[in-house]
This record gives C-alpha cells, structure tokens and sequence, in this order.
C-alpha cells in the first residue's frame, strides 16, 4: 500500500558560485512560488567559495527571512559537492535541487509537486531541445550519453536532464548513504533508482553573468561521469591492445613467408619507426586510462571530507521536522 503522499515540508536547495547579481531577483520569485504551495518550508543556499559579494548577500536574506537558511563552504569545492551539502542539510520531507542563474524556472516546482503526490519518487527537469547550444557542444553531450548508457544498461541516465529536479526523501537518504568522493551526481540520481518521472521545460536564458562551465569544466565532468559509472575504457583499451597485437604478429608472418618464399628483403627502417610510434602511443593512452582510474582510487582511499562548511547562516526548517516513514 502506497504511503501518504500529502507534502508537509519542502527543502529547495540551491547551489550558488558567484550569483550576486542574481539571488535578490531568484529568491524573490522563490518565495512567491512557495508561499502559495500551502506547506512549511524552507531555501537553503550553499555559497561555494564564492569570490564576488554572494556572502554578504545570503546573510542578508537569511537576517531578513527566517526560512532562508545558508551554507558558506570554506573555499570552492565544485558543484557536485555543494548539491551534496545541500543534500545533507535539507530538512524537508522532498527536497528540490536547482541553479541560481534563473535558467531554472520556480514555477515549476508547484508541477514537480504534483506529479510527486501522483506516486513519482523523482521528477527531473529534461530540455526539450539544445537548439540554443553550440553545434560542438550538442554533438559532444549526445555522444557522452549514448556511450554511458551503451555501456551500462542497468543504469539509465536520461540525456538532457541536469540537476532541477524534485527528490523524495526516501531518495535524498539513498543519495546521503553512497561514500564516493568523486561524485557525478546525474549518474548517482540514476543509480539509486525509485520510479521516476521527466518534466519536459525549455530553461531561460541567464538573467545575469557567465556560465561556469567552460570546455575544460565540461570534459572535466565527462570523464569523472565516465571513469565513475562504466569501465568500458579500460576495456577498450585492452580490445585495442589484443587487437594491435594480432596485426602485428599477423604483419611479421607475412614477412617471414615472404621471405621464405620469395626471398624478398625486409622493408627499412620505416616500417620499424611507425610501427614503434604506434606501439608506444597505444602504449601511453592505456597508461592514462589506468592512471585516472588510480587517481580516483587515490582521492577515496584518503578519505577526505567532500566539504568543509565555515558559516551556517538561518534556521529554516526546525530540526526536528518528521519525515515519512
């Protein structure tokens, strides 16, 4: 028998880097939003080492409106961490993730809402399209997804689908229980499972500001995606490897037979220095794949903390919030 699913309290959680500019203008349409939901809640905004006077801003709407709470980490951490600190401070019995750059609209969150009290455990966000994006870029992610789910079918991760999404708390407590370090939080929200739903949106252009995520940020993210939920580069690497080694054994018994057969000479020297170039750079590529594998065994074995928080600003939700069984 499905469990009440009538919402008493709701934690929007969003991270922010550098978002002066925009928090005055998001928190205000934020609040209106919630206000008309009918329920407690609260907004918890963590301050990833911002370097501009995003700070100051959020203590003066966590002075100003007793439900704003705010996390101030202690230097920049990345955006994964910090929706992983908004993840362990979240009181509310569903919990919804957005950006602070307005692309992701707090309207929406009255829809995510219904669609969580119909029986969805997760209601994510999913663009309709990325007509807005460069060709580069559209190209880049279609082929990142599709080599991700090709090489885990167990775990689907749904393309076009970023971090503005509604959790349940059942699935907030699944994503608190995995240790990992290196966290690619859209594979982790596949990962856990529990039905979930897409909400088909077109975000807005940014009110103010810059992306943060340039081309190194995004490959940056790729590869963490990739190195943390298949193998499957490893495993090319070893294909090629077998590969390579059949052509060559296969290329000098055809030079031996020549030889015998025919009496022909062994080609020169440049057939030796291409096939040794080859050789060396499969050679080389294998060991980076294997080595950004040991690194993130590295960074886990330490056992750092993800974040360090130096501030907490507000009080939002009271602590003693109950949460569905």
């Amino acid at each position: 028998m499905d469990r009440d699913r009538t919402c008493r309290s709701l934690s929007l959680a969003i991270p922010c880097y550098n978002e002066a500019s925009n928090l005055d203008a998001l928190l205000a349409r934020c609040i209106a939003n919630l206000d008309v939901l009918g329920l407690r809640w609260e907004i918890l905004l963590i301050d990833d080492g911002s370097r501009d006077s995003t700070a100051l801003q959020l203590a003066h709407w966590a002075a100003r409106e007793p439900r704003v709470r705010a996390l101030l980490l202690s230097r920049n951490f990345g955006k994964e961490a910090a929706l992983s600190a908004g993840l362990d401070a979240a009181r509310g019995e569903t919990v919804v993730l957005m950006d602070a750059d307005l692309q992701h609209e707090p309207e929406l969150i009255a829809t995510m809402l219904q669609r969580w009290q119909a029986g969805a455990d997760v209601v994510y966000a999913r663009r309709k399209d990325r007509r807005d994006e460069p060709r580069f870029k559209r190209v880049f992610t279609h082929l990142f997804y599709r080599l991700l789910n090709a090489t885990h079918p167990r775990v689907k991760i749904p393309p076009d689908a970023g971090d503005f999404r509604l959790l349940d708390r059942h699935v907030v407590d699944a994503l608190k229980s995995l240790p990992e370090h290196n966290r690619f939080m859209k594979g982790m929200y596949a990962w856990v499972g529990f039905r979930a739903e897409e909400l088909p949106y077109t975000p807005r252009a940014r009110a103010s500001g810059q992306s943060h995520y340039n081309l190194h940020s995004l490959l940056s993210l790729s590869l963490s995606g990739m190195t943390a939920f298949t193998t499957w580069p490893l495993r090319a690497a070893s294909v090629i490897g077998v590969n390579l080694a059949l052509l060559a054994f296969g290329y000098g018994g055809y030079l031996v037979l020549d030889y015998w057969l025919f009496g022909a000479e062994v080609s020169g020297w440049t057939t030796i220095v291409v096939s040794t170039m080859l050789f060396s750079g499969v050679q080389l590529l294998s060991l980076g794949i294997l080595g950004e594998y040991i690194a993130r065994i590295y960074e886990e074995v330490k056992g750092r903390p993800l974040y360090i928080v130096s501030r907490r600003l507000g009080q939002g939700l009271p602590a003693e919030t109950p949460t569905p069984d």
